[in-house]
Order: C-alpha cells, then sequence, then structure tokens
C-alpha cells in the first residue's frame, strides 16, 4: 500500500483553490506524490490496524517568516516511513525474514540484500530520542509500543514547542497503545538546536540514549555538522546503540547526501551500518550516491534510510566522537 494511505485530513473542507489543486495532483500526474500534509488549519488522524485507534496529530501555527521556513509544522513521508518502520520492527510484522512491509498489511518481501531485517527497529524497552520531530509521529509510536522513555525534540520556537508538547501529551497514553505494549517511564519534550550541547537537556542526556531518531532533517547542508554532533552525544555507547535517519530527495540528492559522508561521520565517531532507498509503495533498492538527473516527480517517490552505529576501534584506542 502507499505510504499515505494512514492519513486522513482533520478540520474544515477545504476551499482555496490551491488545497484542491493540491488534492488532484495524483490523478493529473499519476507518478506525482505528496511528500507534506496538514496545515494549521488541518490536522491529521494517522490509523494504524494495531492500534485501538487513531493517533490525532495538530500541526504548528508558525507566524514569522524564519520559522516557516523551517517546515516543522507539516508532518512529511519520512516521518511516516520511521513510524512504520518501529511498527513492524517492535511488533514483529512480516516476519524475521522480511525487510519491507512497512505498512504491516502486506509489502515488499526484503531479498537479502537491500534492507535490514525489520528486528533492528525494535524500540521494546528502550531509550528513544527524536532531534527535529516536528509532529512527532515516530517518537508517538515508539512510547505507544514499547519504548521504555521517549524523549522528543525540536528548535527552540514557542508556537513548534508547544505544538510538539500538545501531541506527545494527547498521544503517548496507555489506552492508546497495543495491550500490553505501554511500558513508557518518562516522556520529555523540549527544546535542542542541533549542536548546542551545553543546554540541561543536552548535559543530562549525553550519550543516554538507545536510538536516537531524525526524519527528513537533510535538507539543510549548512546544519549537517552540528546534527551529526548532536546524534554523537546523545547516542548511547553500547555495542546496540543505533541511530536511524530518513530523509527524502525532495530538495535533491545533492542536498542531502553529503550528511553520510564517511569522513565526516568518522570526525564524530559514528559509521554507516545500512543503507538504502525505499518508495512511498514500498519498494526498495540500494543506495546511490549518484543517480545522475532525476526527475522531480519520480525523486519525490524515493526516501533514504540511514541506520549508524559507533565505530568500535581495537582495544587500547580512544574512542572517537563527543
Amino acid at each position: 500500500m502507499a505510504l499515505t494511505h494512514r492519513l486522513s485530513l482533520t478540520g474544515p473542507d477545504p476551499t482555496d483553490p490551491e488545497d484542491f489543486l493540491s488534492a488532484s495532483l495524483g490523478v493529473i500526474f499519476p507518478d506525482d506524490v505528496t511528500n507534506q500534509h496538514g496545515d494549521a488549519e488541518h490536522g491529521l488522524l494517522y490509523t494504524s490496524p494495531h492500534l485501538p485507534r487513531p493517533v490525532a496529530l495538530a500541526l504548528a501555527d508558525v507566524q514569522s517568516e524564519s520559522d516557516r521556513v523551517l517546515w516543522s509544522h507539516c508532518l512529511w513521508n519520512s516521518s511516516l516511513l520511521l513510524a512504520e518502520l518501529v511498527e513492524a520492527g517492535t511488533l514483529g510484522l512480516g516476519g524475521e525474514d522480511r525487510g519491507g512491509d512497512c505498512d504491516g498489511d502486506g509489502g515488499i518481501p526484503w531479498d537479502g540484500g537491500v534492507a535490514p531485517p525489520l528486528r533492528g527497529f525494535d524500540v521494546s524497552g528502550l531509550s528513544v530520542m527524536e532531534l527535529g520531530a516536528g509532529t512527532a509521529l515516530p517518537s508517538i509510536m515508539a512510547g505507544l509500543l514499547g519504548a521504555k522513555r521517549v524523549v522528543v525534540t525540536d528548535y527552540p520556537a514557542p508556537a513548534v514547542l508547544k505544538t510538539l508538547k500538545g501531541n506527545i501529551a494527547a498521544s503517548v497514553k496507555k489506552e492508546l497503545a497495543p495491550a500490553g505494549r505501554f511500558a513508557v517511564e518518562e516522556v520529555l519534550a523540549g527544546a535542542h538546536g542541533w549542536g548546542e550541547l551545553d543546554t540541561p537537556l543536552a548535559l543530562e542526556n549525553k550519550h543516554a540514549i538507545d536510538r536516537v531518531i531524525a526524519a527528513d532533517c537533510l535538507w539543510m547542508p549548512w546544519q549537517h555538522e552540528n546534527l551529526r554532533r548532536s546524534i554523537a552525544w546523545f547516542l548511547g555507547q553500547g555495542e546496540d546503540a543505533r541511530a536511524w535517519v530518513v530523509a527524502g530527495f525532495h530538495t535533491t540528492r545533492d542536498t542531502m547526501r553529503a550528511f553520510f559522508e564517511t569522513e565526516a561521520l568518522a570526525a564524530v565517531g559514528l559509521e554507516v551500518e545500512h543503507m538504502w532507498e525505499r518508495d512511498c509503495d514500498g519498494q526498495d533498492r540500494e543506495w546511490a550516491w549518484d543517480r545522475g538527473i532525476e526527475d522531480v516527480s519520480l525523486r519525490k517517490r524515493w526516501l533514504a534510510v540511514g541506520v549508524l552505529k559507533r565505530i568500535r576501534k581495537p582495544v587500547g584506542e580512544g574512542e572517537g566522537g563527543l
């Protein structure tokens, strides 16, 4: 099924001509896909067959241009994919030998070489931190499905943080979780500017997180270094600690790929463990650093998924990173 099939809008019927045009693009251009969802007037309902009722997501009503251009007031397809990977991995959907099936309703069998097994996305009993969370859908799913501790962050804009905290408070509840799955002991939502590591939140959570996650945070290449520093700072130092980074190609492959440069990651003690691409229909393919000229409509259909881990040095050598 399509990645967006779980979403529906809430709020008043659209009246703006741009809304009607946007809704009809999939008919006019069959290869086109909507990769951002919702606005301040229209919230979202996220419906999963594995949750007792839909998750309601509000979107921030940002007023300043500086906040608007950071796009934290939309839900992006990267968040949808990360939420479904967490769900499939934690609930064991699709079996041990499947890397696809991210929607839990069918999906594409893992071919053994593109995507890693879904069990790697299990958050049961773990601490999870989301950077640049926006609506916080992946964090909400982690909190409902068995994570022990959830820390949700975005940049320090009042409207964005208000909505972020509201979504978490309204949705990370036992009554919204599958029976027997709810295990959260602490939920924390707060501000974190990437690379700002001297705040109380940063100091209290240094190397304290089992899974650091980020969805659609790579469209600002001037922030790549700061984002890498934050991931390395928060990520635990155990062998099983991982970071999951999902990003769309809608801002071009050139814009986002530099985040994964080997030397840049190694400078903070990280390396890529797995990396692949998935489209909005669940098809997987190998990660490619360069695919030449990519049609914009087709490019929007694809997302990159990166699994990062700490570089392990031989005994006797110091640990890299922060």
